[in-house]
């Protein structure tokens, strides 16, 4: 079955990329969709059967693959509660943007290349999320990297796509740096890369405090302790680049400039919860790690603090919902900081639903207003696009986390959002209170932006052209049930799924049912009493989230319905502000600067400096071109006629003679 799950999606690549004119564009469509529909389902099958119904985890062998004197990686399958919530989440999705995309790029003439991208995407991400070792990881982790360039940059003729693709490589390059220094330090310290293996060793290796050196790491000498959290900060760093944490983050608003469904892919299932599965699988590791976890905690914290500010004023709808992704993501890093493992992946799960269901909806407005994506060209869009409008309501309500605090009446983003915010707050690492305070700081935002796209897109009077206007029309049933079926999980995932993820069974011990649910595929030490204590927060955490939520939407309400003069005002007296959020705080500017510019510099200096006066100079201007004007006068000596040759053989025989007679003979 995880051979079928894994392996349907690189067959639909391979089938998709190798004969699309055989098949046609809607042979290859309705092939790779169909793999990922048997992958999703099978992959549903193997949730009950592991997370549900308590299978133990299992090693499934796929290949010996690298094996050379005593490192010794192996293709294997490593299959717990964890690798099956993200099988869950990655297929579930990637088939439905699979569907989504049959309606949405009809007009294409590319289609078969563009569903072969999709499914290698998918099948990257299964290999990252199967994975037994790092090595194995590192893999699936390029090979979204590599599939990402290829979706972002899908229509290669846009010069923005290729410059958002190269970037999104690039800016990921950095990270990766750090994470292949990571797995470097693990083998080095556990002589091993395998998971079972440094698990097992690393309680063992992080109690020995015999204060000897085990690692040297930029001229510094480590113990053991020094060492550990010196490479639980590179593997984060990987993390920070992968999932677009704060200062590795510019990649991920410009990846909108690829096909709306690739969006909802990388930002909702598959690359950006990659750095979060890291983490997660590694708890072992970090839980060792206090100032590992404490620099988590504060990342997570600043960068859902920092995306939500951004997403205030921007007009791009799919960009928007970048943000919200970008500072989403910071809340599940911030549960990663403060222990609570099982809060992160649980919001990782909801998340995956109504992010996806946010992202597939703007696409479906898109659609309907000939390929717009600036919200002051809408307006007025609810009575044209109903169905769309109401999917788009929904994922708002669960984006912003709308429930009944202490009750079980709320969206799939209510339960999780909530439980991080309280694991914040009961956290014990110097970064916990501030991770609490910016995360509710980012719920006002998240609401106040959230309402904004929908009060700017759906409501008021229409601001598009009277042509625009006149073929507004609603998405067809391919891209709609995808939205239905997403929708459903944006309601009722969090309520159906919360028992499981944090433990919380009625009448019964929630810490044993967590650890039951869980088992080995996350892990809390001995000193971490987060799943403990988050439940028994005072009343007013408990609600800070849900007043913080309710004053977004009021605010939203009265700037763009009630006083919708308000914005444009706000923004005229405080400009500074303004530009300075609208820039998304000057980061690529600061950038271009400290890097891009002074990179450019360079290269052009050795080109003209380096190349072209030393090399050239000395080589193909220099000797090479001396070499070549002694050529061309020797070569204009090889005239062809038979009386210049017995000319120049009479004067080398009498040149000979007269040496004879003179020089020679003595």
């Amino acid at each position: 079955m995880y051979h079928a799950i894994v392996f349907l999606p690189l067959l639909g690549f391979l089938v998709a990329g190798l004969f699309p004119k055989t098949l046609g564009a809607k042979g290859c469509e309705y092939i790779t969709t169909g793999f990922m529909i048997i992958a999703a389902v099978l992959s549903w099958v193997a949730f009950i059967s592991v997370g549900i119904n308590g299978h133990a985890t299992e090693v499934v062998e796929v290949l010996r693959w690298v094996n050379t004197g005593d490192f010794t990686a192996n293709w294997n399958f490593r299959i717990d509660t964890l690798t099956v919530v993200m099988l869950v989440v990655v297929n579930t999705v990637s088939s439905l943007v699979h569907l989504y995309s049959i309606g949405y790029m009809h007009h294409d003439p590319h289609r078969p290349r563009f569903f072969a991208y999709l499914s290698l995407f998918t099948f990257a991400m299964l290999m990252l999320v199967t994975s037994d070792n790092l090595l194995q990881m590192f893999f699936g982790w390029e090979g979204v990297g590599l599939a990402s360039y290829l979706l972002i940059g899908f229509w290669f003729k846009k010069p923005s796509a290729n410059a958002a693709a190269m970037k999104a490589f690039i800016v990921n390059r950095v990270g990766d740096f750090g994470f292949a220094l990571g797995i470097f330090g693990i083998y080095l310290l556990f002589g091993s890369i395998e998971f079972s293996t440094i698990f097992a060793s690393v309680q063992g290796f992080a109690s020995a405090d015999g204060g000897e050196v085990v690692m040297n790491f930029l001229g510094y000498q480590l113990d053991n302790h020094s060492a550990l959290t010196i490479v639980c900060l590179l593997l984060f760093m990987g993390a920070m680049g992968k999932s677009a944490q704060f200062l590795l983050h510019t990649w991920l608003p410009d990846a909108m400039e690829g096909p709306t469904p690739v969006s909802a892919l990388i930002h909702a299932a598959t690359m950006v919860t990659a750095g979060v599965f890291l983490v997660a699988r590694m708890s072992p590791v970090f839980e060792y790690s206090t100032t590992a976890l404490t620099v988590v905690t504060a990342i997570g914290a600043i960068t859902a603090f920092f995306a939500a500010t951004v997403g205030l004023v921007q007009n791009d709808i799919k960009r928007v919902i970048a943000y919200s992704t970008c500072s989403q993501l910071g809340y599940m890093f911030v549960a990663l900081g403060v222990g609570a493992y099982g809060a992160a992946v649980f919001h990782l799960f909801t998340h995956a639903f109504f992010k996806a269901l946010l992202f597939l909806g703007a696409g479906s407005v898109i659609h309907a207003v000939s390929d717009e994506q600036d919200m002051r060209r809408m307006g007025g869009l609810r009575k044209h696009i109903p169905k769309t409008y109401w999917m788009m309501i929904i994922g708002t309500v669960a984006l912003t986390g709308l429930g009944i605090p202490g009750t079980y009446l709320g969206t799939a983003g209510f339960f999780s959002k909530d439980a991080i915010i309280e694991s914040a707050y009961v956290g014990q690492n110097a970064m916990a209170g501030f991770g609490f305070t910016l995360l509710v700081v980012a719920a006002l935002f998240t609401s106040f932006y959230s309402w904004r796209l929908i009060f700017m897109t759906f409501f008021g009077k229409p601001r598009a052209s009277a042509d625009v206007m006149g073929h507004i029309h609603e998405s067809p049933n391919v891209m709609l049930v995808p939205l239905y079926v997403l929708a459903i999980g944006a309601i009722f995932a969090g309520f159906a799924f919360y028992g499981l993820f944090m433990g919380h069974e009625t009448g019964g011990d929630h810490e044993t049912f967590y650890n039951n649910f869980w088992r080995e595929a996350l892990f809390a030490g001995p000193d971490n009493h987060v799943l403990h204590e988050y439940s028994k927060v005072p009343l007013w955490v408990k609600w800070s989230p849900f007043a913080a939520m309710l004053f977004g939407f009021i605010l939203a309400y009265i700037f763009y319905i009630r006083s919708p003069h308000l914005p444009k005002e706000l923004a005229r007296q405080h400009p500074g502000l303004y530009q300075f959020l609208l820039n998304k705080w000057y980061f690529d500017e600061l950038y271009d600067f400290l890097f891009v510019r002074p990179a450019k510099w360079l290269g052009k200096f050795l080109w003209k400096r380096g190349d072209g006066w030393v090399i050239d100079r000395l080589g193909p201007d220099g000797i090479a071109a001396r070499v070549n004007d002694v050529t061309d006068r020797v070569v204009k000596l090889q005239s062809g006629y038979l009386y210049h040759y017995a000319f120049a053989m009479l004067i080398g025989i009498a040149a000979l003679i007269t040496w004879a007679m003179f020089g020679g003979a003595g």
